[in-house]
């Protein structure tokens, strides 16, 4: 059995991002070890979805307990900074948010869970935090230095594969006769899929990951676009996971449970 252990800014980010890696990892029998900066105190409620006076971040911290049972996960722990906003808000600057966070002092409070743990493979994000947001951002930072304090053989950064993303988004219009334009945004999305070193399939495991981001309710309404998508569609487009693994393993010394999952990309 080896471990995995994935380091999250908010609660939800582990659904969408990588649920697919993590309950295949623990359907094979794998220990899943889920680790929040923050618990997403400036998230938007889902209209509605609060009972009055209920605390967002007290409803979201209990959404990551659900959401580790359904992907198998045996343990969730918070480093407790603040939820730092989007980029350019003024919570950017709040004085215990994560952006703000000196990256050694949390890179140690994450490494006394790691050295508990000793995983064969540590999930953060790329450099960009898959789309610009500072605590992602910081995760990737503040991870990289955990897991270089604590020797985590295998740090694998998760991102999104643009050039994936935007053949999907193409196929889509052709098929619904209309003209692709690339959003505004996709620039900031990801990376391209040269700079890609691996993949999880993860099909078999769409259920569970989708599973995963009903559990977060207070912020994936059961009408958002993901979960409204057709079964086909949804594992098609979010079945497959991607990732960095920066600097390389030597194949001679990857754990088995990076063999066993992570697949390169060439």
């Amino acid at each position: 059995m080896g471990t995995i252990v994935s380091f999250q800014a908010h609660p939800d980010d582990e659904s969408i991002t990588v649920a697919g890696t993590l309950a295949r990892a623990a359907a094979a029998g794998h220990r899943v070890v889920l680790v929040f900066a923050t618990r997403g105190e400036l998230g938007e409620p889902v209209p509605g979805v609060l009972a009055p006076g209920e605390n967002l971040s007290v409803r979201r911290a209990a959404e990551c307990y659900a959401a580790a049972a359904a992907i198998g996960a045996k343990r969730v722990e918070f480093l407790g900074y603040t939820d730092s906003g989007m980029k350019g808000e003024a919570t950017n600057d709040a004085p215990h948010c994560f952006w703000r966070a000196d990256v050694d002092h949390a890179a140690r409070m994450l490494s006394v869970i790691l050295d508990e743990e000793e995983p064969d493979v540590l999930t953060i994000y790329d450099d960009n935090g898959g789309y610009g947001h500072p605590d992602h951002i910081q995760v990737h930072r503040v991870g990289k230095r955990a897991g270089e304090l604590s020797a985590v053989p295998v740090i694998a950064q998760n991102t999104t594969n643009r050039d994936w993303l935007t053949r999907g988004m193409r196929g889509m219009a052709q098929e619904e006769g209309r003209e692709f334009t690339p959003p505004e945004e996709l620039p900031e999305v990801g990376k391209p899929e040269a700079e890609i070193t691996h993949r999880v399939e993860a099909v078999d495991f769409a259920d569970e990951k989708r599973a995963a981001m009903r559990a977060h309710a207070s912020q994936i309404a059961p009408d958002h676009f993901l979960l409204a998508m057709p079964d086909a569609v949804f594992a098609m487009g979010l079945g497959t996971e991607f990732y960095i693994v920066d600097p390389p393993v030597n194949p001679a010394a990857a754990p088995e449970l990076f063999e066993e999952l992570f697949t390169p990309m060439r």
